[in-house]
């Protein structure tokens, strides 16, 4: 009877001991700390013209994402993009940037100097292409990791009813917009719209920022609302 107790009790240890390593497995790879990088490509609506650094929708998204992971984890996100850029000037500065090709979500918004600045909308056709396979190049190589966003309305601003014609600005917005969109979906890559919220500017002030011309604050976190779900799926 006492060897019986005995073997009971030797496999019972084993089986204490087989349980007690896997729960430590599971415990060391939940503790394992994750590093994300993120890369927002675009203009004055990437920089954030007008609000402040951490206003800007890349930092908020950053900021979003930050709350699905722990204090361990490490999201670090890098901003190429300028007021008054077009097209050219984003495929230059890229170029002598020479970022690396390790991004785990890259960002691309650019489009509305090529249409301010009254550039010919062929030069948007041949070179937002471009910017779309550098974007994925820097994403691993991998154009489910890229998000393209749609540009914003300005002829729904202060600054953009006496700029221009704003039924213009609006119909070559679209114009530009449509290309993209059309790009994008033939290509197998996201393309989220955001047109719509700067075009309630005019009915709702607080969604344009001090300057009577860029979005608020409130309007990037209205684009972040859209665009979280979508870096989620990418991210991970």
């Amino acid at each position: 009877m006492n060897k019986i107790k005995s073997i009971f009790f030797l496999i019972l240890l084993m089986i204490m001991s087989c349980s007690t390593n896997d729960d430590s497995i599971i415990i060391n790879e939940t503790l394992t700390p994750k590093t994300f990088k993120i890369l927002s490509l675009g203009d004055s609506y990437t920089i954030g013209q007008s609000v402040c650094e951490t206003c800007r929708f890349p930092e908020q998204l950053k900021d979003s994402l930050k709350l699905r992971y722990t204090e361990q984890d490490t999201l670090n996100l890098n901003v190429i993009a300028q007021t008054g850029w077009t097209t050219t000037n984003l495929i230059n500065t890229i170029a002598s940037e020479n970022i690396t090709n390790d991004y785990d979500l890259v960002t691309l918004l650019i489009g509305v100097n090529n249409q301010f600045q009254g550039k010919p909308f062929s030069l948007y056709e041949t070179e937002f292409p471009q910017l779309v396979q550098t974007a994925i190049t820097a994403a691993k190589g991998d154009k489910t990791k890229l998000i393209v966003l749609s540009i914003p309305d300005y002829a729904f601003t202060v600054f953009g009813q006496n700029f221009g014609n704003p039924t213009t600005t609006s119909s070559e917005i679209d114009l530009y917009n449509t290309f993209a969109e059309n790009y994008c979906t033939q290509e197998g890559i996201s393309f989220l719209n955001i047109t719509d919220i700067t075009r309630q500017g005019l009915d709702n002030p607080n969604l344009v920022a001090s300057d009577g011309l860029h979005p608020s604050t409130l309007a990037y976190s209205m684009f972040v609302e859209r665009l979280l779900p979508l870096a989620i799926e990418k991210i991970e």
